[in-house]
C-alpha cells in the first residue's frame, strides 16, 4: 500500500472541509475526486480511531473525520473531500452502536440506536440491521446500516437486549422495527 507523502497536509485539508461545511450531513456520495493515497488511520472493532499507531482521543476530531467517511463499491473506506479521496482501514465496522431505545412491542416495535458518535437512527428500511454468524463458533456480528455503505457494529450488551425482545417468525428469531422484520438468527442460536 502506498502512503501519502505529506499526511499532515491531508489531515489538515480533511479537517478544514469537515469544519467548513458545518454540522449537517455532508454530500460525500456526490464527491468524486481521484484516489490520492492511503493514510495510516484505522477504525478498530471497539469503535476507536487510530492514526499512525496513536489513538485519537479528541471526540470532536473523530466526529469531524466521520463526517467525510465513505465506503465505496470496491469495499474500501475513504476519507473524502471534493478534491481528495484517501483510503483508511476498518477492522469491522465504521461505528459502534452503544445503546438501543425500544418503544412498544411485537410487530409495533420501534428500535432507536445511538452510536458512539451520538448519531441516533431508527431501524427500518433506511437503516436495516443484519446479523452475520460465524459458522464454527456461532459468534454473531450484528450490524446496523448508518448511511451509504457505512455500518455500526452493535455491541454485545445491546445485541442481547434485542434478543430479549425478539419474536419467532418462520423458525427465525428476530425483531420488528419500522414495520419490517429483521432476523437475528435461527431459533435458539442466541441463548443468553
Amino acid at each position: 500500500m502506498s502512503t501519502l507523502n505529506n499526511g499532515n497536509s491531508a489531515l489538515s485539508a480533511l479537517i478544514k472541509t469537515a469544519r467548513f461545511e458545518g454540522d449537517g450531513v455532508l454530500p460525500v456520495e456526490k464527491w468524486h475526486p481521484e484516489h490520492c493515497g492511503d493514510m495510516d488511520m484505522v477504525i478498530r472493532k471497539d469503535g476507536s480511531w487510530w492514526h499512525e499507531g496513536t489513538r485519537i482521543t479528541r471526540a470532536p476530531l473523530v466526529k469531524l473525520f466521520s463526517r467525510v467517511l465513505r465506503k465505496d463499491e470496491d469495499g474500501e473506506t475513504y476519507l473524502v473531500t471534493p478534491v481528495e479521496k484517501i483510503r483508511i482501514s476498518v477492522e469491522c465496522a465504521h461505528f459502534l452502536a452503544v445503546r438501543v431505545d425500544i418503544e412498544s412491542s411485537g410487530k409495533e416495535l420501534s428500535l432507536f440506536f445511538t452510536t458512539n458518535l451520538d448519531v441516533v437512527m431508527e431501524v427500518g428500511p433506511e437503516h436495516p440491521n443484519s446479523v452475520q454468524t460465524e459458522p464454527d463458533s456461532l459468534e454473531p456480528t450484528p450490524l446496523l446500516q448508518v448511511r451509504g455503505r457505512l455500518d455500526a457494529l452493535i455491541n454485545r450488551s445491546v445485541f442481547y437486549e434485542l434478543v430479549e425482545h425478539a419474536v419467532e417468525v418462520n423458525e427465525q428469531l428476530g425483531v420488528y422495527s419500522g414495520g419490517t422484520f429483521f432476523p437475528l438468527g435461527p431459533k435458539g442460536i442466541h441463548n443468553v
